[in-house]
């Protein structure tokens, strides 16, 4: 079936950044808004960051506004959170969703498509 793909988790210090990708795969997620969540463990999960179908509207939780941004590219249909100044407690496995609600509204008020996660780890 249709699927969604991220990338680019892994090891980095605290101050530095990342920039994750949600790739789709079967489905053309300009159909879609696309929320990344975040969970660790034994913490419940937690709605990151949206991003409207038309890109014109975008969301962000308290604990990284200002730190994190998030732009979609219709021509390699991809999602990208870019995240900067990581903290430890950015550590999460990150998960990208998509809803065919159109509009970016933050958190999960049910996804259409998870993606299975990429991990990423903020320690020195």
């Amino acid at each position: 079936q249709l699927q969604l793909v991220e990338s680019g988790g892994g090891l980095v210090q605290p101050g530095g950044s990342l920039r994750l990708s949600c790739a789709g795969s079967g489905i053309s997620l300009d159909n879609y808004s696309i929320n990344w969540f975040r969970q660790a463990p034994g913490k419940e999960r937690e709605g990151v960051s949206c991003i409207s179908a038309s890109g014109a509207s975008t969301a962000f939780a308290d604990s990284v506004k200002g730190r994190f941004t998030i732009s979609r590219d219709n021509a390699k249909n991809t999602v990208y959170l870019q995240m900067n100044s990581l903290k430890p407690e950015d550590t999460s496995i990150y998960y990208c969703a998509a809803s065919g609600f159109r509009l970016c509204v933050l958190g999960d008020y049910g996804m259409d498509y998870w993606g299975k996660g990429t991990l990423v780890t903020v320690s020195s």
